[in-house]
Protein backbone atom coordinates (compact mmCIF):
# COMPACT_ATOMS: atom_id res chain seq x y z
CA UNK A 1 0.00 0.00 0.00
CA UNK A 2 1.02 3.60 -0.53
CA UNK A 3 1.09 5.50 2.76
CA UNK A 4 1.21 9.28 3.09
CA UNK A 5 1.48 10.99 6.46
CA UNK A 6 -0.84 14.00 6.63
CA UNK A 7 -1.90 16.40 9.38
CA UNK A 8 -5.15 14.44 9.65
CA UNK A 9 -3.58 10.99 9.82
CA UNK A 10 -2.50 8.27 7.39
CA UNK A 11 -3.66 8.53 3.81
CA UNK A 12 -3.80 5.01 2.38
CA UNK A 13 -3.92 4.12 -1.31
CA UNK A 14 -4.02 0.42 -2.11
CA UNK A 15 -1.65 -1.05 -4.69
CA UNK A 16 -4.65 -2.11 -6.78
CA UNK A 17 -6.06 1.42 -6.78
CA UNK A 18 -2.64 2.66 -7.89
CA UNK A 19 -2.72 0.09 -10.71
CA UNK A 20 -6.17 1.26 -11.81
CA UNK A 21 -4.86 4.83 -11.98
CA UNK A 22 -1.92 3.66 -14.09
CA UNK A 23 -4.36 1.98 -16.51
CA UNK A 24 -6.41 5.19 -16.78
CA UNK A 25 -3.21 6.97 -17.82
CA UNK A 26 -2.31 4.27 -20.38
CA UNK A 27 -5.80 4.48 -21.90
CA UNK A 28 -5.15 8.15 -22.74
CA UNK A 29 -1.84 7.54 -24.57
CA UNK A 30 -1.66 8.58 -28.22
CA UNK A 31 -3.26 5.85 -30.28
CA UNK A 32 -0.21 5.09 -32.41
CA UNK A 33 1.18 2.96 -29.56
CA UNK A 34 -1.72 0.50 -29.76
CA UNK A 35 -1.06 -3.01 -31.06
CA UNK A 36 -3.37 -6.00 -31.55
CA UNK A 37 -2.68 -6.79 -27.86
CA UNK A 38 -3.93 -3.43 -26.60
CA UNK A 39 -6.56 -4.92 -24.27
CA UNK A 40 -3.90 -7.17 -22.73
CA UNK A 41 -1.57 -4.18 -22.40
CA UNK A 42 -4.19 -2.25 -20.43
CA UNK A 43 -4.86 -5.27 -18.22
CA UNK A 44 -1.13 -5.68 -17.54
CA UNK A 45 -0.86 -2.02 -16.55
CA UNK A 46 -3.93 -2.25 -14.32
CA UNK A 47 -3.00 -5.55 -12.70
CA UNK A 48 0.79 -5.39 -12.30
CA UNK A 49 0.35 -5.00 -8.52
CA UNK A 50 -2.70 -7.21 -8.06
CA UNK A 51 -0.86 -9.74 -5.87
CA UNK A 52 -0.74 -7.01 -3.20
CA UNK A 53 -4.17 -7.24 -1.59
CA UNK A 54 -4.56 -4.83 1.32
CA UNK A 55 -5.38 -5.30 4.08
CA UNK A 56 -4.64 -9.05 3.81
CA UNK A 57 -1.43 -10.45 5.24
CA UNK A 58 0.36 -9.74 8.48
CA UNK A 59 3.28 -7.57 7.35
CA UNK A 60 1.16 -4.42 7.45
CA UNK A 61 2.81 -2.50 10.30
CA UNK A 62 6.17 -0.99 11.17
CA UNK A 63 7.77 -1.82 14.56
CA UNK A 64 6.20 1.43 15.82
CA UNK A 65 2.72 0.28 14.79
CA UNK A 66 2.21 2.52 11.78
CA UNK A 67 1.16 1.21 8.34
CA UNK A 68 3.98 -0.04 6.12
CA UNK A 69 4.58 2.00 2.96
CA UNK A 70 5.41 -0.05 -0.15
CA UNK A 71 8.91 1.46 -0.31
CA UNK A 72 9.74 -0.15 3.03
CA UNK A 73 9.31 -3.65 1.62
CA UNK A 74 12.13 -5.68 0.13
CA UNK A 75 11.93 -8.57 -2.34
CA UNK A 76 9.29 -11.13 -1.33
CA UNK A 77 9.45 -14.24 -3.48
CA UNK A 78 5.94 -15.40 -2.58
CA UNK A 79 4.48 -12.07 -3.73
CA UNK A 80 6.50 -12.13 -6.95
CA UNK A 81 5.47 -15.70 -7.74
CA UNK A 82 1.82 -14.84 -7.09
CA UNK A 83 2.12 -11.86 -9.43
CA UNK A 84 3.34 -14.11 -12.24
CA UNK A 85 0.79 -16.85 -11.49
CA UNK A 86 -2.08 -14.34 -11.52
CA UNK A 87 -0.85 -12.79 -14.76
CA UNK A 88 -0.19 -16.12 -16.48
CA UNK A 89 -3.72 -17.29 -15.67
CA UNK A 90 -4.87 -14.58 -18.12
CA UNK A 91 -2.17 -14.58 -20.81
CA UNK A 92 1.52 -15.08 -21.48
CA UNK A 93 1.71 -11.50 -22.74
CA UNK A 94 0.43 -10.08 -19.44
CA UNK A 95 2.82 -12.40 -17.60
CA UNK A 96 5.68 -11.16 -19.80
CA UNK A 97 5.08 -7.50 -18.97
CA UNK A 98 4.58 -8.24 -15.26
CA UNK A 99 7.76 -10.33 -15.19
CA UNK A 100 9.69 -7.49 -16.84
CA UNK A 101 8.31 -5.11 -14.23
CA UNK A 102 9.40 -7.31 -11.33
CA UNK A 103 12.87 -7.52 -12.89
CA UNK A 104 12.96 -3.72 -13.23
CA UNK A 105 11.80 -3.08 -9.66
CA UNK A 106 13.77 -5.73 -7.77
CA UNK A 107 16.45 -7.15 -10.07
CA UNK A 108 19.30 -4.76 -9.26
CA UNK A 109 18.47 -4.77 -5.53
CA UNK A 110 18.91 -8.51 -5.08
CA UNK A 111 22.54 -9.03 -6.09
CA UNK A 112 23.45 -10.50 -2.69
CA UNK A 113 20.32 -12.64 -2.37
CA UNK A 114 20.91 -16.09 -3.92
CA UNK A 115 17.24 -17.05 -3.85
CA UNK A 116 16.20 -13.79 -5.49
CA UNK A 117 19.00 -13.96 -8.06
CA UNK A 118 17.88 -17.46 -9.06
CA UNK A 119 14.26 -16.29 -9.31
CA UNK A 120 15.15 -13.45 -11.67
CA UNK A 121 17.45 -15.68 -13.72
CA UNK A 122 14.44 -17.94 -14.24
CA UNK A 123 12.28 -14.92 -15.10
CA UNK A 124 14.68 -13.84 -17.85
CA UNK A 125 14.48 -17.33 -19.34
CA UNK A 126 10.67 -17.26 -19.16
CA UNK A 127 10.56 -13.82 -20.77
CA UNK A 128 12.63 -15.14 -23.68
CA UNK A 129 10.32 -18.16 -24.05
CA UNK A 130 7.17 -16.04 -23.93
CA UNK A 131 8.53 -13.57 -26.50
CA UNK A 132 9.29 -16.45 -28.87
CA UNK A 133 5.86 -18.01 -28.38
CA UNK A 134 4.12 -14.66 -28.87
CA UNK A 135 6.18 -13.70 -31.91
CA UNK A 136 7.57 -10.57 -30.23
CA UNK A 137 11.07 -9.19 -30.58
CA UNK A 138 12.95 -7.99 -27.53
CA UNK A 139 12.56 -4.40 -28.80
CA UNK A 140 8.79 -4.78 -29.23
CA UNK A 141 8.41 -6.19 -25.73
CA UNK A 142 10.57 -3.41 -24.33
CA UNK A 143 8.45 -0.76 -26.08
CA UNK A 144 5.29 -2.20 -24.58
CA UNK A 145 6.85 -2.52 -21.16
CA UNK A 146 8.08 1.11 -21.28
CA UNK A 147 4.42 2.18 -21.42
CA UNK A 148 3.62 0.13 -18.30
CA UNK A 149 6.62 1.49 -16.42
CA UNK A 150 5.88 5.10 -17.46
CA UNK A 151 2.24 4.90 -16.38
CA UNK A 152 3.29 3.22 -13.14
CA UNK A 153 5.75 6.05 -12.49
CA UNK A 154 3.20 8.82 -13.10
CA UNK A 155 0.59 7.03 -10.99
CA UNK A 156 3.06 6.81 -8.11
CA UNK A 157 3.91 10.52 -8.41
CA UNK A 158 0.23 11.40 -8.13
CA UNK A 159 -0.47 8.95 -5.30
CA UNK A 160 2.50 10.23 -3.31
CA UNK A 161 1.74 13.96 -3.80
CA UNK A 162 5.01 14.43 -5.67
CA UNK A 163 3.92 17.36 -7.83
CA UNK A 164 6.16 20.41 -7.47
CA UNK A 165 5.05 23.97 -6.55
CA UNK A 166 5.55 27.12 -8.64
CA UNK A 167 5.18 25.26 -11.95
CA UNK A 168 8.46 23.41 -11.43
CA UNK A 169 8.82 20.14 -13.30
CA UNK A 170 9.53 16.66 -12.00
CA UNK A 171 10.77 13.83 -14.20
CA UNK A 172 8.32 11.00 -14.82
CA UNK A 173 10.27 8.44 -16.87
CA UNK A 174 11.19 7.49 -20.43
CA UNK A 175 8.14 6.37 -22.37
CA UNK A 176 7.79 3.97 -25.33
CA UNK A 177 9.45 6.47 -27.68
CA UNK A 178 12.42 6.66 -25.27
CA UNK A 179 11.72 10.33 -24.53
CA UNK A 180 11.85 11.74 -21.02
CA UNK A 181 8.61 13.36 -19.93
CA UNK A 182 8.05 15.80 -17.09
CA UNK A 183 5.07 16.48 -14.83
CA UNK A 184 4.20 20.13 -14.13
CA UNK A 185 1.45 21.57 -11.94
CA UNK A 186 -0.11 24.50 -13.81
CA UNK A 187 -2.43 25.39 -10.96
CA UNK A 188 -4.13 23.60 -8.10
CA UNK A 189 -5.74 20.43 -9.43
CA UNK A 190 -4.49 20.97 -12.99
CA UNK A 191 -1.38 19.23 -14.30
CA UNK A 192 0.41 18.97 -17.62
CA UNK A 193 2.98 16.61 -19.08
CA UNK A 194 5.76 17.77 -21.40
CA UNK A 195 6.38 16.66 -24.07
CA UNK A 196 2.65 15.87 -24.37
CA UNK A 197 2.21 12.10 -25.08
CA UNK A 198 -1.59 11.77 -25.02
CA UNK A 199 -4.25 11.49 -27.73
CA UNK A 200 -6.55 14.26 -26.48
CA UNK A 201 -5.70 17.72 -25.13
CA UNK A 202 -7.28 17.20 -21.72
CA UNK A 203 -8.85 14.54 -19.53
CA UNK A 204 -9.39 13.69 -15.86
CA UNK A 205 -7.78 11.08 -13.63
CA UNK A 206 -9.05 9.86 -10.29
CA UNK A 207 -8.26 7.32 -7.60
CA UNK A 208 -9.65 6.21 -4.24
CA UNK A 209 -8.03 6.88 -0.87
CA UNK A 210 -8.75 6.24 2.80
CA UNK A 211 -7.80 8.61 5.62
CA UNK A 212 -7.15 6.88 8.95
CA UNK A 213 -6.71 9.27 11.93
CA UNK A 214 -5.27 6.62 14.26
CA UNK A 215 -1.47 6.71 14.04
CA UNK A 216 -0.47 3.40 15.66
CA UNK A 217 -2.01 -0.05 15.96
CA UNK A 218 -1.24 -2.91 18.32
CA UNK A 219 -1.32 -5.50 15.55
CA UNK A 220 -2.29 -6.15 11.92
CA UNK A 221 -5.81 -7.23 12.93
CA UNK A 222 -6.44 -3.84 14.57
CA UNK A 223 -5.23 -2.01 11.48
CA UNK A 224 -7.35 -4.28 9.28
CA UNK A 225 -10.49 -3.47 11.23
CA UNK A 226 -9.83 0.27 11.02
CA UNK A 227 -9.04 0.07 7.32
CA UNK A 228 -12.26 -1.76 6.53
CA UNK A 229 -14.51 0.65 8.41
CA UNK A 230 -12.87 3.80 7.01
CA UNK A 231 -14.82 5.60 4.30
CA UNK A 232 -13.43 5.99 0.79
CA UNK A 233 -12.71 9.37 -0.78
CA UNK A 234 -12.02 10.08 -4.43
CA UNK A 235 -9.14 12.32 -5.48
CA UNK A 236 -9.24 13.91 -8.95
CA UNK A 237 -6.78 15.68 -11.24
CA UNK A 238 -7.29 17.42 -14.57
CA UNK A 239 -4.49 16.64 -17.03
CA UNK A 240 -4.28 19.36 -19.67
CA UNK A 241 -1.97 20.20 -22.54
CA UNK A 242 -0.31 23.56 -21.94
CA UNK A 243 -2.32 26.22 -23.76
CA UNK A 244 -5.44 24.08 -24.11
CA UNK A 245 -8.66 25.69 -22.89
Amino acid sequence: MIVNYTECGWEIITQRAHGMLAAQIAAQWEHGIRTERWTETLLAVAEHDDAQVEPEGNNLLTPQGGPVNFKMKAFEQRHCMQTIDFALSKSRYIALLCSMHLSFVYGDKCAGNRQASQFFKEQLALQKTWRRELGLTANEAERDYRLLEWCDALSLLLCQHDTQPDARSIEISNGPADKTNFLIQLEKGILTVEPWPFETDQFELYFETRLIPQLAFKDAAAFRREFRKTGVKEKRWKIQKRGAA
